[in-house]
This record gives structure tokens, sequence and C-alpha cells, in this order.
């Protein structure tokens, strides 16, 4: 009897535990960590990078990548990465965040860090709601999309607009590389690992402060099947969040992945 010789062409990456996620079935958190991870290995960085978890789902980031990681207070996390990376500038430092986390308590901290041009990589998922608080509405919730606390829909007479953070640190001169990319298609998956590396060469090659925004699903809390909140995501964000590169700096441009 011979032996046939497999082709292994899918493994877990040595930048992610073998710890079971306490995602809800159907969110692409998962999705996001291990395009991070892939990142990492590809580019032969994990020994030296050191992430910072926010408070949110991804509260518990720390337990499922396999590299230093701190966290942060809410919203802080900009403000503690850059303390790291001012300490340990050969380090690679990113934190990753949430709507929440980002948008709204951590605003000032995630403006600033770009003011300064801080040498920082952001991952940062929105899912335009509060996912682990229970579904409350967020900065990025949609007008007219229920939650919580817009039982009838978020009316922006008196809640105001969804803000558009990748568009606003677009105008930041210290911004080097401002994106948006989405997880709901293999396709767009694709398109988010190349920016997620881009990102991260953009710091390597000390080029400024680098975000990727990931437009992300949350089936529970939008009270959708798995496969209903990704079309939610194609048909109700993306006309609001369009996938664009918002910010990519000449030298950024010349940066091939």
């Amino acid at each position: 009897m011979t032996m046939q010789k497999v082709n292994l062409v899918y493994e877990r990456p040595e930048s992610l535990a073998t710890t079971t996620t306490h995602y809800c079935p159907g969110c692409t958190h998962g999705t996001a960590h291990r395009l991070v991870a892939e990142v990492l290995d590809e580019m032969d960085i994990r020994e030296k990078t050191i992430g910072v978890a926010p408070v949110g789902c991804s509260v518990f980031a720390y337990d499922y990548f396999n590299h230093d990681y701190v966290e942060a207070a809410h919203g802080r996390a900009p403000a503690m990465a850059t303390g790291i990376k001012r300490v340990r500038p050969e380090s690679t430092v990113y934190a990753y965040q949430g709507d929440g986390d980002l948008a709204s308590i951590g605003m000032a901290e995630i403006v600033h860090a770009a003011i300064r041009g801080e040498n920082i990589t952001v991952i940062f998922v929105n899912n335009a709601i509060y996912g682990m608080t229970g579904g409350q509405m967020a900065p990025t919730t949609l007008p007219g999309m229920k939650t919580t606390s817009s039982p009838n829909g978020r009316d922006v007479e008196d809640a105001g607009y969804p803000i558009r953070m990748s568009e606003m640190l677009a105008t930041i001169d210290g911004a080097s590389y401002v994106v948006r990319r989405s997880l709901h298609n293999p396709a767009n998956i694709r398109k988010s690992k190349k920016a997620i590396r881009k990102a991260f060469e953009v710091q390597e090659r000390g080029l400024g402060f680098s975000i990727v925004e990931l437009l992300s699903s949350c089936p529970t809390n939008w009270k959708l099947t798995p496969v209903q909140a990704l079309n939610f995501i194609e048909e109700q964000m993306v006309p609001y969040f369009p996938l664009e590169d918002f910010k990519v700096m000449p030298e950024v441009k010349a940066i091939r992945v």
C-alpha cells in the first residue's frame, strides 16, 4: 500500500493560540483575528509584536493570540500603544478595538494618536453596535437601526448621525494610512488581509499612524442569522461606510504587499 503525500494548504497560524474563543456564532471577530495572525506570521514579526486589547467583545484578545498582549482601560488602547511604542520602538505595536471602544469613550485617544503621527497600527472592528454590553446604540449605529437603546430605530434628530471614523481620521496630517475594508465575503476578506499587511508594513518602515477599519457582523445583537448578518453588511453598512482607501501617503503607495 502506497502512502499519498498530503499537500497542506491551510493550518492554524502560529500567532493564534489554540484556545477556543467566546465569540457568538457568525461573529467575524474570529476572521479578523486570523487575518492579523497570518500577517504577523508571514512578516515574521510575531516575537517582537505587542498587542493592546480593548474593552468590548474582544476584551479577551490577549487569550487568543500567541504573542505579547496587554489590556487597556476602556477606550485607552491608542494611548497605551503610544507609551509601549515610545519605550520599545523596536517592537511592532497594534491596538485592536471595536466601534464603541474606539469611536465613543476612546474618541480623544484615537484622534490624538493620529494627530501626533504615532508609529502604531490600529485594527478597528466596526459592527455598528455595542456587542458585549447588550446591543445598545453605538456611535456607528446606522440611521433607523434598532438596538436595545433605540428600539424604534436610531433617530438622527435625537441621536445625531453615525460617525464615519476613517473619513474623519484621514483629514489628520499625522495619519499615513487610513482604509476601510469588510469581512462579509471571501473576496473582501482577502482585500482586508492585504490592507492589514500594508498597515503593519507602514509601521515597520517608520511611516507613522496606520488604521484599518473592518466592517464586521454581530448576528446576536442584530437579531439575524449569520448569513443574514453578512448580507446586512453588504446591503446596509457598505452604502453608508464605503470601502475605500481614504488616505495613502505617497511613500505608503510605494509599498508592495
